[in-house]
């Protein structure tokens, strides 16, 4: 009997030392099959290091093995000037970069999937290119930024749509939460024309007021959609900037182009439902009347809603 509950003893232990292993080995397959996540933004180079001049004429391009920039090498991104906030790291990188005078060829990817194309550019080079650049930086500077401009060596030599403002860019920066607010005191750039004007609306946090500038149209805003935090200009004209401050919202009218019609709603048109301590209002005539004062300045017609 001692014998026999001896035998049973060490089958069950080989048995345990069995299922131990086979456990460990599954353990080990999962975690190495397992598929990354997606990568979302990135700048690649090209594989073989395609000249900018020979890329119009190519219907497949393919791509380094690794990108030159990801979203984690990325501390903000600006949606209204396509300013870039690097990490140290990341601008090291990008200043050692061997750029001839005829420029890199990069590829703006989503999840691998190139976007749209451009050139690395050097500003000793004497020829002038049509397409998407991002100048090469000299040297070491106080603010590690980069930016994704149109044309060189200005924007008059730019030619063709500008892919800047892809929405499946936005949305992966800001998903990322890359997307930063309005800051630059000078405007690089204006936003698009609107045929129905631009609605803007503000509401009060802690005494700061907040506004978000959106395309004006026939349909009703939710308060979901206009609190959001999401910065948008899209290739399509549309428009969603939100902004804390007098001066960050005064920087925003001022890239509106002249003429353009601002309506300055007291609410949401739709029914506003309770969110927090967040009330679409309208600020002090006192605020009201210096923005307006602002908005004529830039040759806007800017029109406040009776409350």
């Amino acid at each position: 009997m001692g014998e026999t509950t001896h035998m049973i003893k060490r089958l069950y232990s080989h048995i345990n030392i069995k299922l131990t292993f086979i456990m460990l080995c599954l353990l080990l397959v999962s975690g190495g099959c397992s598929a990354p996540g997606p990568e979302g933004f990135a700048i690649y180079l090209t594989e073989g290091d395609i000249p900018p001049s020979k890329m119009p004429i190519l219907s497949h391009v393919d791509l380094a093995e690794q990108p030159v920039l990801s979203a984690q090498d990325i501390i903000s991104y600006n949606v209204i000037t396509h300013e870039i906030l690097l990490t140290a790291d990341a601008f090291d990188r990008i200043c050692s970069l061997a750029v001839p005078t005829s420029g890199s060829s990069f590829m703006v990817c989503i999840d691998r999937q190139p976007i749209y194309w451009g050139a690395f550019w050097t500003p000793l080079s004497s020829q002038s290119f049509g397409g998407i650049t991002i100048m090469k930086p000299l040297g070491s500077q106080y603010t590690k930024t980069i930016q994704i401009e149109r044309g060189y060596p200005s924007a008059s030599f730019f030619s063709g749509e500008d892919p800047r403002n892809n929405l499946e860019i936005m949305r992966s920066l800001q998903q990322a939460g890359r997307l930063s607010v309005i800051t630059s005191a000078s405007p690089v750039e204006t936003l698009p024309h609107s045929l129905k004007g631009y609605e803007l609306y503000s509401w009060p946090i802690n005494g700061l007021w907040h506004f978000t500038l959106v395309t004006g149209t026939n349909r009703d805003k939710t308060l979901d959609e206009i609190i959001s935090t999401e910065n948008i200009v899209s290739a399509e004209g549309w428009v969603h900037v939100q902004v804390a401050g007098l001066d960050a919202l005064k920087t925003l009218l001022g890239r509106l182009p002249q003429n353009e019609h601002v309506f300055w709603l007291a609410g949401p048109r739709s029914e506003q439902t309770p969110q927090s301590n967040i009330n679409i209002m309208l600020p002090a005539s006192e605020i009201i009347d210096t923005i307006k004062d602002h908005a004529r300045q830039y040759g806007l017609n800017l029109v406040a809603q009776s409350p």
